[in-house]
């Protein structure tokens, strides 16, 4: 009888063991607009005369907070490249300790990659939803429109948090300019966020040295992976209420030609999905329709 208790509790132990030892999961999405240095479209389109320099700057960036993940123990790195095209990060510099998705476009745009196995989400280069002030290059997606999830208006670092945490992931870092850090935390508290720019404007800032820049986010994003049980997921009640008011009031009719599509006034349009999987896609589809 002695022996066999012995054997259960060694088993246990070893189950126990085994799960201390999976390793950390952690998700990074990296856009353009929040990356240091940035101020303009001419940076930021693959068309600008100053685009290759910039693509190397946000390498660099991802590739401090993939040292940040790895300088707090993670065992795993995705990044998904979400700016654009989503064909920007110059693979050639990559950490090569991380897996890369690229190319658009895919259903959860963004986030795509992301599942309930990672233990934490990161965001770099984010910028401010449309309309912010004092936000460089602040717009929603295609620019062309605001979004409200279940009554309340989110930028794209909100819609994407959502979807995170459908599985279960908390956001636990940020960074940008300091009104796109500041949005993020009204939404979601407390997380780890670096202002690597302080924006003056919609095409002006004052900028830090890059090498800074990198440092703080190495920094920031060790310390968000330290403090990522303090952070909860933010999760939205399903159905997921998806209000999207247009610019242009065409473009509102369109999809409001879609099945399950309701059309609130001009510009406003209503759509129930299902979860933030359901509204990604939806988000997804409609930003090719062009009229």
């Amino acid at each position: 009888m002695r022996i066999r208790r012995l054997s259960i509790g060694l088993l246990l132990l070893a189950i126990s063991t085994s799960a201390q030892q999976k390793p950390v999961k952690v998700f990074i999405s990296a856009d353009m607009e929040g990356i240091g240095g940035v101020v303009s479209d001419d940076q930021t389109s693959s068309k600008g005369g100053e685009y290759e320099e910039f693509r190397t700057l946000m390498t660099r960036e991802v590739n401090a907070a993939i040292a940040g993940a790895y300088d707090a123990g993670a065992g795993e790195v995705l990044v998904t490249d979400s700016h654009g095209d989503h064909q920007n990060i110059d693979v050639t510099l990559l950490d090569p300790r991380a897996d890369l998705v690229r190319g658009s476009p895919s259903p959860l745009g963004m986030m795509q990659g992301l599942d309930s196995s990672f233990a934490a989400a990161v965001f770099i280069g984010f910028h401010a939803g449309e309309g912010t002030a004092d936000a460089v290059l602040s717009h929603t997606f295609d620019g062309r429109m605001t979004i409200k999830l279940n009554g309340m208006p989110v930028s794209e670092g909100g819609f994407d948090a959502a979807i995170a945490g459908d599985f279960g992931v908390p956001v636990v870092f940020l960074s940008g300019d300091q009104t796109s850090c500041q949005q993020i935390k009204d939404l979601l508290g407390p997380i780890e966020t670096v202002a690597v720019k302080q924006a003056f404007g919609f095409y002006a800032a004052r900028m830090m040295a890059p090498e800074k820049s990198q440092a703080l986010i190495r920094a920031g994003v060790k310390k968000a992976l330290e403090r990522r049980d303090e952070i909860k997921p933010f999760k939205l009640a399903h159905p997921v209420d998806v209000q999207i008011r247009f610019k242009n009031v065409v473009d509102a009719e369109v999809v409001s030609y879609l099945p399950g599509v309701k059309r609130l006034d001009g510009n406003l349009i209503e759509f129930s999905a299902t979860d933030m999987a359901e509204a990604s896609r939806f988000q997804r589809a409609i930003g090719y329709i062009k009229p």
